[in-house]
């Protein structure tokens, strides 16, 4: 027993699970024993911290800057991105001349969230800025030509365009000779770079800088900190502030977790040094979120994953396109509230439209995958196109395999994919669109959307289960990563304590995952709104203090029947050190089971 943690087996199946509650496999996830021990050392750790840190692939000599990193330490120099100066020289000649900036954003979160630090920058250096957020609906992702030519008919001399634009050469064309167009972007560059001042994209092919993992709102924010520099070797700033860039932190800290970049390296900086910006709550859209949302103490990146980023997301899916930008760059608190109480009525709604379609959408997928389908592909008369990508997510989720879902309208669908590691999705829907099989198509990894007329689906369907047949060897359900095995007893706060050193926790560094070897469940109830939360309590062999768990999204299925069901079995799950209002309680959440 080691720091109240059992060290794991050898053996690649954790406790012998096979086949769980939910119908995975429980499998142990270990790094090399001597790196770890070696950390532990190193930097003075408890042996346990020591041991996931390895298992996350850390080294001795990166150990320090993951539990404490800072912009000092993982801050590149921005001119590693390609055209990065001659953006930052062309945004400076924009602040010295006073010009009339236009900023085309994108209707997600991290589209809001560069829009907002693009923008509050932009303004703070003396340009007038206007934004601009198309419409889902009507106008789809991305820049249009009747956009682009009315921004310029407004007076702007530069389009900084964020989250989009670089497959946009067409639309981008016809501000020639009217505005200069800088590219803020992060998504996969298809065919030739747009002929624009600048396109800087750190996943464009030719860009060697290595940050293809930075969202949006992390390329905005080093194109400011370039701008600046620019701004300051010109003594612009010899008799007038200079703006605090770290102050815009917590607008990338947010788009960062909710675009799902890996939060390792300079992310895991740029998210951790913006959650203190956040938990100041200085700025009055998220302050107002955060209050709407009822969170009351710091936040973390939980709290940017699941509770602020689908409200500001719920507008732009099914309501104005524009309002969580609107609200990020709202300084009175009251509007500010006004906005964040009318974005969490757009996501009850949001949530209503999604149950709707989700379980129809399930069904189906259910048949395709008796079918041998490895890639799903639903399509629904009338399903509203802001909801496809969070049931494609939700499909994906329950039957390990790529999702596609789109919702019909006038013989058009209009969808949006997810996927898997391994199952690269965004290529194989370009490729569909090249061979003629969509309308519109694009994408990367591990998300995508596109587009096609009703009679090709098909066609279409068949396209994508040749190309990614190789999905249908994953298994019917993804496994379970188990970082070590626990008795109740052993759960104590103190190793909740050392695993929350690891966080903020998000994709690229998942929250560990433990087993309460031998938990006998002595009460269960049902909690929540319309009781899909379970509640338990839990005790070891022999007795002994109890410990509190909870299981969310139960509902009816197998988790909420094996925890009301009672016993004693293996529970796997997250363990927590709470924090609610000021009070820190223990507790386990869990997340599969098994019997003994």
């Amino acid at each position: 027993m080691m720091d109240g943690v059992a060290p794991a087996a050898a053996a690649a199946i954790a406790l012998g699970v096979a086949h769980s509650a939910t119908g995975r496999r429980w499998i142990w996830r270990q790094g090399d024993a001597r790196t770890g021990a070696a950390i532990a050392q190193r930097l003075a750790l408890p042996e346990l911290v020591g041991r996931l840190l390895a298992a996350r692939g850390v080294g001795i000599d990166g150990a320090a800057d993951f539990l404490e990193p800072t912009l000092r330490a993982l801050l590149p120099d921005p001119s590693c991105l390609r055209d990065m100066d001659v953006a930052a020289a062309r945004l400076a000649d924009a602040a010295q001349r006073g010009e009339h900036v236009a900023v085309f954003g994108d209707y997600d979160v991290d589209g809001a969230c560069s829009g907002a630090l693009t923008t509050r920058l932009l303004r703070e250096l003396g340009c007038a800025v206007t934004h601009y957020v198309p419409d889902r609906i009507r106008e789809g992702y991305g820049p249009n030509a009747g956009a682009i030519s009315s921004l310029c008919d407004r007076g702007a001399t530069l389009i900084v365009t964020v989250d989009c634009g670089i497959a946009a050469e067409a639309a981008l064309a016809v501000a020639h000779n009217r505005a200069d167009i800088v590219i803020l972007d992060h998504h996969k560059a298809e065919g030739p770079i747009p002929r624009v001042r600048a396109a800087v994209n750190p996943n464009r092919p030719d860009c060697t800088s290595g940050l293809g993992h930075l969202c949006a709102a992390g390329v905005a924010f080093l194109a400011g900190v370039a701008t600046l520099r620019e701004l300051r070797r010109r003594g612009h700033f010899a008799n007038r502030p200079e703006p605090k860039m770290l102050d815009l932190l917590d607008l990338v800290a947010l788009a960062t977790v909710c675009d799902v970049m890996p939060l390792t390296g300079l992310n895991r900086a740029l998210v951790t040094q913006g959650l203190k910006i956040m938990a100041r709550r200085g700025r009055a859209g998220i302050a107002a979120l955060l209050d709407v949302a009822l969170a009351k103490d710091s936040p973390s990146a939980h709290t940017l994953g699941y509770l602020l980023g689908p409200r500001i997301n719920a507008s732009g899916r099914i309501d104005e396109a524009d309002m969580g930008l609107r609200l990020l760059l709202e300084d009175d608190p009251i509007e500010a509230r006004a906005m964040a109480e009318k974005l969490d009525s757009v996501n009850k709604r949001r949530q209503e439209v999604e149950a709707d379609v989700l379980t129809a959408a399930m069904t189906e997928a259910a048949r395709q995958v008796e079918h041998g389908h490895p890639v799903l592909l639903v399509v629904g008369e009338g399903w509203h196109p802001g909801v496809v990508g969070i049931v494609a997510g939700r499909m994906k989720e329950k039957f390990n395999r790529p999702a596609c879902v789109a919702g019909l309208s006038d013989g058009l669908a209009k969808g949006s994919g997810r996927s898997l590691p391994g199952v690269d999705l965004g290529a194989a829907i370009i490729a569909a669109r090249q061979m003629g099989l969509l309308h519109t198509g694009g994408g990367h990894a591990m998300a995508a959307g596109f587009s096609f007329h009703a009679a090709k689906e098909g066609e279409f369907h068949a396209f994508l289960d040749e190309r990614l047949a190789h999905a249908a060897d994953l298994p019917g359900a993804a496994d379970l990563a188990v970082e070590g095995s626990l008795t109740v007893q052993g759960a104590t706060m103190e190793v909740a304590t050392q695993v929350a050193r690891l966080a903020p926790f998000g994709a690229g560094n998942d929250e560990p995952v433990f087993v309460l070897n031998r938990a006998r469940v002595v009460r269960a109830d049902r909690v929540g709104k319309e009781g899909a939360t379970i509640r338990a309590f839990l005790e070891g062999e022999g007795g002994g203090p109890r410990l509190k768990a909870v299981c969310f999204r139960a509902k009816d299925g197998p988790l909420a029947a094996a925890l009301l069901g009672g016993g004693t079995m293996h529970l796997a799950g997250h363990l927590r050190a709470e924090s609610w209002n000021d009070n820190v309680t223990l507790g386990f959440h869990v997340v599969d089971a098994a019997p003994v």
